[in-house]
């Protein structure tokens, strides 16, 4: 079983949807974002989300545009991302980590090489956000091989016969991007979530996880429970952003002040 699997089976017998907060690798530096990729667990995150910094992230709002190019400038590499994780496994043998990212930089790095790296450094699951179903023999045979997910990702519209397709064969969970738009801009409602999950229910048996948009504690808990997981990334970083200094240093309450907040996402969806 892997370590996505496990964790959602073990989230099943609490009686609880899963807390996965994201964050941008790099952000502000490399030492910074593994220091709070390592207290993230502790805080509550029960899988973590790792954005790979991209010169054109097209599905990303300002917030998480501006941490790819802090990220970016701080010397960040496909490579320096796998390595964040190898160290982060170092220490964690258990929380399911996910890459979200583009295709370029994998399709450069060699779509073989990249996930048997990716396996090797700990990696359980990627998001290609710019990946149709038609592309993913990119990575599929690969992936498979090496026992990472492909995350799905499905969007309020995504059409019946659409879903079907894109999800004959997904592993790992579904990651429903509650909004049409980009990262950050704006948030679903409960009766637009509640109306939207029997239809993806109808369609699969997997773990589907809510993001996009989701900013509030409470918000959070009612993702979690009328899906499965709560997906929190710009609210975590704008808060990040707010330490830094002018020159987009890390202060000394960077680290705190998001372990702060994702401690306060935590208990709401354990509550």
């Amino acid at each position: 079983m892997s370590r996505i699997q496990a964790r959602f089976s073990a989230l099943r017998k609490e009686g609880r949807g899963a807390l996965i907060p994201y964050l941008q690798a790099y952000d502000p530096d490399y030492e910074t974002s593994l220091a709070l990729l390592k207290a993230m667990p502790k805080a509550g995150a029960d899988a973590i989300e790792i954005g790979v910094p991209f010169s054109d992230p097209s599905a990303d709002g300002p917030t998480i545009q501006a941490a790819a190019l802090r990220g970016l400038k701080a010397g960040a590499t496909l490579a320096g991302v796998l390595k964040m994780v190898e160290d982060f496994r170092t220490t964690d043998q258990e929380t399911p980590i996910i890459l979200m990212g583009y295709l370029n930089p994998i399709d450069s790095y060699g779509p073989e090489r990249f996930c048997v790296d990716a396996a090797k450094a700990g990696v359980d699951g990627i998001i290609v956000v710019d990946m149709p179903r038609e592309e993913a023999d990119l990575l599929d045979t690969y992936a498979k091989r090496e026992g990472l997910d492909i995350i799905t990702l499905v969007a309020p519209t995504t059409t019946g016969e659409r879903l079907r397709y894109v999800l004959d064969g997904a592993s790992g969970f579904v990651y429903y991007v509650s909004i049409t738009g980009i990262t950050g801009t704006s948030s679903a409602s409960r009766e637009q979530l509640e109306e939207a999950l029997p239809r993806l229910r109808q369609a699969t048996d997997l773990p589907v996880a809510i993001g996009f948009g989701i900013t509030t504690p409470e918000q959070a808990k009612t993702a979690s429970r009328i899906g499965d997981a709560a997906i929190v990334a710009s609210a975590l970083i704008k808060t990040m952003a707010s330490t830094l200094t002018a020159e987009g240093h890390a202060t000394g309450s960077t680290v705190s002040s998001v372990i702060k907040q994702l401690e306060q996402l935590a208990a709401a969806v354990r509550s």
